[in-house]
């Protein structure tokens, strides 16, 4: 045969062996090719680490006892510092069913108020207010009690003394018991408002002033408020006048042929006149 071929090829002398390599048998091999073995598992990783924890200090502490095995491990390091924080602080776990109750409504500090509202103020108590139709008084109906109104009104705003509102509306009493009087001598006085009439030459009016003397036209006189300030301003010109008793100080403005007539009214008037300040 041929040196070349394969059935006079000489054996190699040396030849290795094949063997077959069983991968746990690799995985025991020593020294600087050991595999790596698979890494632990904390009890910091594992569920009942995770319970320890979470359920408090006691817990914890308790998981160092149980977990005692590879302690050296950084890992139980680190569970044992986590345990340490956390008892220093106090802490109780985010389970822990014995929990404090709310704080009461009372303790809570009152709502900060809204920016641009306004605080809410406590309203002043209303005064009393006078009807603008007052009931009547020392026996005098509605109509009368308003003309007296009529008089003590202008007198006030005239900044009058109570006096003066005496005198005015004793003087009223006396003249037209207090109705506002037209006159049967001037037939336009029934024109104007009127709550009766009079025959008293042309004397018109509450105060029973004649427009020939110059108190004004009938139109004023029969105004209510226009009698009452022409008085004042009357009264006003009488020298003395607060001195004196009320029948002199109206007949000091009315000249009366009854001088002494005004006088039986001064204490309903009183009583009028405190009715109405």
């Amino acid at each position: 045969m041929h040196p070349d071929h394969p059935d006079h090829q000489p054996l190699p002398t040396n030849r290795p062996v094949r063997r077959t390599i069983d991968p746990a048998s690799a995985e025991r091999r020593v020294g600087r090719h050991r595999a790596p073995e698979p890494p632990r598992r904390g009890p910091a990783r594992s569920v009942p680490g995770r319970i320890a924890v979470a359920t408090g200090v006691t817990c914890c502490l308790g998981l160092i006892g149980v977990a005692g095995v590879g302690e050296s491990s950084p890992a139980h390091l680190e569970v044992r510092e986590a345990v340490a924080d956390r008892a220093a602080a106090d802490q109780r776990a985010s389970r822990d069913f014995t929990r404090l109750p709310p704080p009461a409504a009372a303790a809570l500090p009152p709502p900060a108020p809204t920016p641009g509202a306004t605080p809410a103020t406590k309203k002043p108590p209303r005064k009393p207010v006078r009807p603008e139709r007052p009931r009547p008084v020392a026996g005098l109906d509605q109509r009368q009690m308003d003309n007296a109104k009529a008089i003590v009104d202008v007198g006030r705003e005239m900044k009058m003394p109570r006096r003066a509102l005496v005198v005015a509306v004793a003087t009223a009493m006396q003249e037209s018991n207090l109705y506002n009087l037209a006159s049967d001598v001037l037939p336009e006085s029934f024109d104007h408002p009127h709550q009766g009439s009079g025959s008293d030459h042309d004397s018109v009016g509450l105060f029973q002033q004649r427009p020939s003397s110059g108190w004004g036209t009938v139109a004023q006189l029969m105004r209510p408020a226009y009698a009452a300030r022409a008085f004042y301003a009357a009264l006003r010109e009488v020298p003395g006048w607060e001195d004196m008793s009320v029948t002199a100080a109206a007949q000091a403005v009315q000249v009366s042929a009854y001088p002494d007539a005004y006088a039986r009214h001064e204490k309903r008037a009183t009583t009028v006149v405190a009715a109405l300040v």
